[in-house]
C-alpha cells in the first residue's frame, strides 16, 4: 500500500518532513507500538508559547501542528506542544521516563532516537530560558540541543546564536525554512549554572516560600531556612 501526501503537500515536501516525525509510541506509553524502519534524521519536539508575539505564538502553533502532527491508525500524536497547556518540565519528564523504559526493554530506535533528538522552543527570552533551565533540571546524559524560534520583544538569546532577533514568520514556507536550519545546525555547548537567593523573613504578611507564591519560571522556591543554619549565624554577626 502507498500512502497519499497530505492535502498541499508534495512528494519532495513529505519526504523531507519524515525527517523530523517522531512516532506516537516514543512519546505516549499509552500509544501502540509502530515498527518504524529508520530512526529520521531530526527528530523535534516544538515548544510554543502561544501567548508571545500577540497572535504570532498562536499562528506559529497551528501552522507547526498541521506540519509534524500526523495521524497515524487513526490515533494522533502530538509532537507540537502549547506551554500555555503544560509546563515543558511535566512534558519532557513523561518522554524522558517512557524512552529510558523502551531502552531498558531493548528497543535500539529508541537508543537511537534519544541521540538524534532536537527541540525547538518559540517564545520570548524567558521562554527560552525556560526550556534550558528544564533541560538542565532533568539531568539527561544526552541533553538535546534547543533551537530558538525569535518570538518576543528583545530576542537576545536567539540573536546570541544566530536565529536572529526578528520573527521568521508563520506561514508554511517560513516554518519548512526554519526546519532546514534545525537540521543543518550545528550543535554548541554552553555553561549553566544556578544562583541560590535567600529572602529575609518579611515584618509582615506570609513568609511561606512555597506555593501559592508566584515566581518566574527561572526560578525555584525549595524551603524555609532554618534559624540554626550557618548563613543565618554568619548575617546575625555581621550586621
Amino acid at each position: 500500500m502507498l500512502q497519499a501526501a497530505r492535502m498541499g503537500e508534495s512528494d519532495e515536501e513529505s519526504k523531507f518532513l519524515k525527517e523530523f516525525y517522531i512516532p506516537g509510541y516514543i512519546l505516549s506509553p499509552e500509544a501502540s507500538f509502530v515498527s518504524v524502519p529508520d530512526v529520521p534524521h531530526c527528530p523535534v519536539l516544538v515548544f510554543i508559547n502561544s501567548k508571545s508575539g500577540g497572535q504570532l505564538g498562536g499562528d506559529l502553533l497551528v501552522t507547526y501542528r498541521s506540519l509534524l502532527n500526523e495521524k497515524q491508525l487513526n490515533v494522533t500524536k502530538f509532537q507540537v506542544f502549547d506551554l500555555g497547556e503544560e509546563a515543558p518540565d511535566t512534558t519532557l519528564r513523561r518522554i524522558y521516563l517512557n524512552l529510558e523504559k523502551l531502552k531498558a526493554n531493548g528497543d535500539e530506535y529508541a537508543i537511537n532516537f534519544q541521540e538524534r533528538l532536537r527541540i525547538i522552543v518559540a517564545g520570548g527570552d524567558g521562554t527560552a530560558g525556560w526550556l534550558l533551565g528544564v533541560v538542565c533540571d532533568l539531568r539527561l546524559s544526552h541533553p538535546p540541543p534547543i533551537a530558538t524560534v525569535p518570538l518576543g520583544t528583545g530576542n537576545n538569546l536567539p540573536f546570541a546564536f544566530g536565529w536572529g532577533k526578528k520573527n521568521p514568520g508563520t506561514d508554511r514556507q517560513s516554518v519548512l525554512l526554519f526546519l532546514k536550519q534545525v537540521k543543518a545546525a550545528r550543535e554548541m555547548k554552553i555553561d549553566n549554572w544556578h544562583i541560590q537567593m535567600r529572602m529575609k523573613v518579611p515584618k509582615e504578611g506570609a513568609c511561606d516560600p512555597i506555593a501559592p507564591l508566584e515566581l518566574p519560571h527561572s526560578l525555584h522556591a525549595f524551603h524555609r531556612v532554618s534559624p540554626s543554619d550557618e548563613l543565618n549565624k554568619w548575617e546575625a554577626k555581621h550586621r
